[in-house]
């Protein structure tokens, strides 16, 4: 693990309204900007990787056209390209929210680079990410479009690429910002910790996404993160609110604060 590294993940549905098409929350994403801001200036050692979800742009779009599942006619060619330039747009409010706070965010698209075979993530460019971070940029990927060598076309979510991306970065610590406090069990209780033991307990509780999501909901991320975390001994995950003024400030300076759920090896 290298420990001054963090990746963070800013959820679609945090960041726009996953309801509506193309519906930004624009005074989340300036607040949550300003709040990386604040954490770079006061802990200046630490590397960050920035994700964000596509929300209601790049999940609108893709259900659409049905891009996930495989790109074969011209129609679904333009689709293709459909779905790009909405996750794009997207991306360019992120990136220009941040510069607006003094971050100088570098986005960097995963369709540029990413090999899929059959939905799976093959092979991502991690050079520029490695070169941001070595010059003081903070680099900032996304869920995106994907040429698959099986179904001609698909779509990778932000999770996808960073669980990739770790594999050769190895962040200490993947802090993932959405909509709820953590995961909640079936008493509506949040769950302070998750792993391969007590997941099977906990995946009743696990409810699918609130508005169109067609990269999965809750359930298969948890499941996601768990295998990464198998995968990765020493890195931790942790979900939590961003939407609590302050507090993914407060993870940034400190991933260690027991908020949320933790999701470690057992």
């Amino acid at each position: 693990m290298t420990s001054d590294l963090i990746f963070l993940k800013l959820g679609g549905s945090l960041l726009t309204d996953k309801t509506t098409k193309e519906a930004l929350r624009a005074d989340v994403l300036a607040r949550l900007a300003g709040e990386i801001a604040a954490a770079r200036a006061e802990r200046p050692a630490m590397r960050l990787v920035l994700g964000h979800g596509s929300g209601s742009f790049g999940h609108v779009a893709g259900k659409k056209h049905g891009t996930r599942q495989g790109v074969k006619t011209p129609a679904q060619w333009t689709g293709f390209a459909e779905v790009a330039d909405a996750a794009a747009r997207l991306n360019r409010h992120v990136i220009a929210a941040l510069l607006k706070e003094g971050v100088p965010a570098f986005g960097l698209p995963p369709s540029a680079s990413a090999q899929v075979m059959d939905g799976q993530v093959e092979f991502l460019m991690s050079e520029q990410i490695e070169k941001s971070l070595d010059v003081g940029l903070l680099p900032v990927v996304f869920g995106d479009v994907a040429f698959d060598a099986v179904r001609g076309g698909t779509i990778i979510s932000t999770e996808e690429v960073m669980e990739f991306l770790s594999g050769g970065l190895r962040p200490a610590w993947f802090l993932m910002a959405g909509e709820t406090t953590g995961v909640f069990d079936v008493h509506n209780q949040v769950v302070a910790e998750i792993n391969r033991v007590n997941f099977q307990d906990i995946l009743p509780a696990l409810g699918a996404s609130r508005g169109t999501d067609v990269t999965g909901g809750m359930a298969s991320k948890v499941s996601s993160m768990i295998d990464l975390v198998q995968s990765q001994p020493g890195m931790t995950v942790r979900i939590f609110s961003g939407l609590e003024p302050g507090l993914l400030h407060r993870l940034l300076v400190d991933p260690r604060l027991p908020v949320g759920t933790a999701i470690r090896q057992a």
